[in-house]
């Protein structure tokens, strides 16, 4: 007898069955031998974690596409609802039947798309599409930071963050922002309380450096159910190197620009009273004119107005965020300066009403960088708090470095 291997679909062995010549065989029926079972549906074939539909994922659990058997030809799982979709990176298996997306790359209060082709265990294409969506936090928190992007500055600038909320997990935090430089030196964090993150370097920095700062605190959890949404990078650049030493004792201070002596020039400090912080103090901003009112910084006559509101103060530096400035003062007679401490805690330079670059006050402005030193000695006050403006320079490197959630 003469047979044929195969017809419609039926093998040699079913056709043996048929005919009789194939004993322990019922019949002929495709079910019998497993050759022609039921379609497998795309879900059977396609197994996606988390399932089709899902809500509230967090970004710790599984996500994952299988197939028991087969292998998988291409998986694509973006992140929609943005602008532009974006494609989630992942990996294969080696023996490419599972697929996972890379670390740190789902976020939370997201959608996702995955899709799916796939070749089952009998050579059929399939393809499935599923959505998720990842949990939406109760709270957010942000850093508020300085210095700003592309921005040049001082030798002494202080890298600073302001958290909109209360840190409680501040290794996670500090882990999440790194501080780098051209050329390399070693940059260490210091909490101020559950709310702000300094970093700085053992030394001020060299003129040119360039930094980076790089937050990458998108989903950090900083607390129960508190995450970051940052992911930024800024950078800024270290320019000349220019210190001034305020010697309130002897009414005069000296700027030194990298290394050598510029000027000299008199001033008022602090009187007995109301005396300068010593210490050093990092300018942090700088205003052409500004208003000044006792009232703002506890200086008030007995009905509670300010002891001083002047409406037009030139040339004003800030040093300390609790009010401390270098600024123009027109109102003092020109031998105040160099001979009396007059003033409420603030170091004066001589100006005139609205301000002059000829003028020492003027002149200092026009050469001065948010993020230069200022250090003041021989003050009847204390030295200034490290976390008062951005005088962490105050304390020794040991004691900075322990300030780290990372130490």
């Amino acid at each position: 007898m003469r047979f044929v291997a195969k017809r419609a679909g039926v093998g040699f062995a079913a056709l043996l069955a048929c005919t009789g010549l194939l004993t322990g065989l019922a019949g002929c029926k495709g079910s019998d031998i497993g050759m022609s079972s039921k379609p497998r549906s795309p879900a059977e074939v396609i197994q996606v974690t988390p399932e089709d539909g899902a809500k509230d994922v967090e970004i710790g659990d599984l996500i994952e596409v299988r197939v028991p058997s087969g292998r998988l030809e291409r998986v694509t799982m973006r992140r929609v609802e943005d602008a532009q979709p974006v494609e989630v990176p992942g990996h294969l298996s080696e023996d490419g039947t599972s697929w996972r997306p890379d670390a740190g790359k789902v976020q939370l209060a997201a959608k996702y798309t995955v899709d799916v082709v796939a070749l089952d265990g009998h050579g059929n294409r399939q393809a499935r599409h599923t959505r998720f969506t990842t949990h939406v936090p109760a709270e957010r928190f942000i850093g508020y930071f300085r210095p700003e992007n592309r921005s040049v500055v001082g030798t002494g600038m202080i890298v600073t963050f302001q958290f909109s909320r209360p840190i409680t997990n501040r290794a996670a935090v500090e882990r999440g922002i790194t501080v780098t430089s051209k050329p390399p030196v070693e940059v260490v964090g210091h909490w101020f309380g559950k709310d702000r993150l300094d970093f700085r370097p053992r030394e001020y920095w060299r003129p040119g450096t360039e930094v980076t700062v790089a937050m990458r605190l998108r989903d950090v959890q900083a607390g129960p159910e508190m995450y970051g949404i940052q992911r930024k990078t800024v950078t800024f650049t270290i320019g000349r190197s220019q210190t001034s030493l305020v010697d309130a004792a002897a009414h005069s201070m000296v700027v030194r620009r990298d290394g050598k002596v510029l000027a000299t020039l008199p001033v008022t400090a602090g009187s007995e009273h109301t005396a300068t912080y010593n210490g050093k103090m990092v300018i942090s901003e700088m205003l052409e004119v500004t208003r000044m009112n006792g009232a703002t910084v506890g200086f008030t006559d007995a009905d509670g107005k300010g002891e001083y509101d002047i409406k037009d103060v030139p040339h004003a530096i800030r040093l300390t965020d609790s009010g401390t400035f270098m600024h123009g003062n027109y109102w003092a007679t020109p031998d105040t300066f160099g001979s009396r401490n007059v003033s409420h805690g603030c170091v004066g330079l001589r100006d005139v009403k609205g301000g002059s670059d000829r003028t020492p006050a003027g002149w200092f402005f026009d050469r001065a960088l948010i993020g230069d030193v200022v250090e003041v000695v021989n003050s009847k006050d204390k030295t200034v708090a490290p976390h008062n403006g951005l005088s962490g320079w105050n304390l020794a490197w040991p004691a900075w470095k322990a300030g780290s959630a990372l130490a």
